[in-house]
């Protein structure tokens, strides 16, 4: 499934899921399913190195073929036989290739795979979460004309009790004549048209600022969703191709210490989610997506974090439906200022940062953008980078507000650059101190540190625990000590006015790269979940159950 609903009708687009052929580096052959993780099959269980994928397609009349990759584990070399077609960096981020004039008959699609680690990844290093290999997301194979519709972005204001939206449609022409095309925009009962003059081989932005008057808003309680219909016809009104987006009109805005939705304030009771299950590594089915949802929102949940990284675009689409209110992240975790100078990390970030707005612009269920979690926000070089990365969002977006998770306690030089302060706290587990104390004094460190009168977050907060091990004692690793612990945080912090949300770490336990790592870290897992890699709840999850409906803000 490539998203949870059609975004096409007239253009002609299918899925490449099923066996594709893989080819390790020293010529073993295998047959894996895509979208998976190689780590699944039995002689690939630690494999990191480099591979290629095979799969053959036909091509029925010839035309031009969009091949869209909504995520390779880590690094992936495209070629449509034998001939290059694109490269990218970065598990978690889509792109796509186009192949011109591509003749009818049988063809041959090599994608070369490669999540080795070294100064060439620099977002991707031995971490807190594991890096595996393969075609983790699905795969699309598109037909489309000389000129196609390339994306479509919208974004809802309301004027004076009415809404209103900004719409940006981008058309290119592929072709070597130019073009004369119209794009047609419809949603419920409005419609609207623009022109647009292609010149061979360009792309252009047809813009409206359109009133929607019969619309209802999107929030938690009643998440409405309408359908965003584009249709590009030519100057006689022969159709070309088309596209969907599925929106909602909302708001997103601060007011002292509160977030608010359409003027409204929310309190986040989250969780921190890495796209990780047992055997099955981070190429989630649809089944386990909806199951992590019904069971964040059966403890109370009504918000997520995309630690740390961009979240596979079906999880979004079950967020918009559900009305999960998400943080979503760039790929950058807990780097210290040597890490952060590698020659490649600001490039890679800003490419990362760049598709997931691009690509997930569209969500609203996304209210919050952060970057650059536990990086080097202490030092004068880092906090360059950190105010680099907030310029680029705005550009991009100014209709969400930033924020990134310091651990860099009484050091950080960087809180006045968000419009959102977060802090990862894990008192009574690394340190054995009183979260009360512990806490007030953070938040009076964030007053005078350049968070004065922001809103705050409480970003990460819990402990360990190994499913099933019981003790009545309450020793670390207990499921005893882990709920005493996410029970004492949450009643503190249900009682500072202060902050406008909590997001516990983490969700479901997930596996660890074993480098750096498996000194601290049981099982080569972080086993901070309340439930475990397989959604066995914790005692931990019942105690969230019980408390997470009494976070209202105060």
């Amino acid at each position: 499934m490539i998203r949870l609903f059609d975004q096409h009708k007239i253009r002609r687009q299918k899925e490449l899921d099923g066996i594709w052929k893989f080819v390790k580096e020293d010529g073993s052959e295998y047959d894996l399913p895509v979208p998976g993780c190689w780590e699944q099959h039995p002689e690939l269980l630690t494999y990191r190195g480099k591979g290629t994928f095979y799969k053959k397609v036909y091509v029925r009349e010839k035309t031009n073929i969009r091949l869209e990759f909504k995520g390779v584990s880590h690094t992936a070399d495209v070629y449509f036989d034998d001939a290059f077609v694109v490269h990218h960096y970065n598990a978690f981020t889509g792109f796509c290739g186009i192949v011109k004039n591509v003749e009818a008959g049988e063809h041959v699609i090599k994608v070369e795979v490669d999540n080795t680690f070294g100064e060439h990844s620099a977002l991707h290093t031995p971490n807190d979460y594991y890096t595996y290999g393969g075609m983790i997301r699905p795969v699309v194979f598109e037909e489309i004309g000389d000129v196609y519709i390339q994306n479509v972005h919208f974004k809802p204001y309301k004027q004076v009790e009415k809404w209103f939206a900004e719409i940006t449609v981008t058309v290119e022409n592929l072709g070597e004549e130019a073009k004369n095309v119209e794009v047609e925009v419809s949603l419920e009962d409005v419609t609207f048209v623009g022109q647009a003059d292609m010149e061979a081989n360009s792309s252009k932005i047809i813009s409206w600022n359109q009133e929607f008057p019969n619309v209802k808003e999107w929030n938690s309680e009643t998440p409405n969703l309408y359908y965003l219909k584009s249709c590009l016809k030519t100057e006689n009104g022969k159709i070309l191709d088309d596209y969907i987006e599925r929106i909602g009109f909302r708001e997103v805005s601060l007011k002292g210490y509160r977030l608010l939705l359409n003027g409204k304030p929310v309190f986040l009771k989250g969780f921190n989610r890495h796209e990780d299950y047992g055997t099955l590594g981070s190429a989630l089915p649809l089944q386990v997506m909806v199951q992590d949802m019904d069971m964040m929102q059966e403890v109370g949940s009504n918000a997520v974090r995309t630690c740390h990284y961009p979240n596979d675009e079906r999880f979004l689409d079950l967020c918009d439906e559900r009305g999960m209110l998400v943080w979503e992240e760039n790929h950058a975790r807990g780097f210290g200022l040597e890490r952060m100078q590698n020659p490649n990390f600001e490039k890679q970030c800003e490419d990362c940062i760049a598709e997931m707005i691009a690509q997930h612009y569209n969500h609203p269920a996304i209210v919050i953008w952060g970057i650059l979690n536990e990086c080097a926000s202490e030092t004068p070089e880092g906090r360059e980078m950190y105010q680099k990365q907030y310029e680029q969002i705005k550009a991009l977006d100014t209709s969400r507000p930033t924020t990134s998770a310091t651990c860099r306690h009484f050091s950080d030089i960087c809180l006045d650059l968000p419009d959102i302060v977060s802090f990862n706290m894990y008192s009574g587990w690394y340190q054995d101190v009183s979260v009360k104390e512990r806490h007030e004094k953070e938040m009076d460190w964030i007053a005078s540190a350049g968070g004065e009168g922001k809103p705050v977050i409480v970003s990460e907060f819990g402990a360990a625990a190994i499913y099933g091990y019981r003790d009545r004692g309450r020793c670390k690793w207990s499921e005893e000590r882990q709920a005493d612990l996410i029970r004492e945080n949450l009643e503190v912090y249900r009682e500072d006015p202060r902050l406008t949300g909590v997001f516990i770490w983490q969700f479901a336990d997930c596996k660890v790269t074993e480098e750096e790592w498996f000194a601290t870290r049981a099982r080569c897992h972080n086993n901070k979940g309340v439930v475990d890699e397989y959604r066995r709840p914790k005692e931990a999850y019942d105690v969230v159950k019980e408390l997470f409906p009494t976070l209202m803000g105060v």
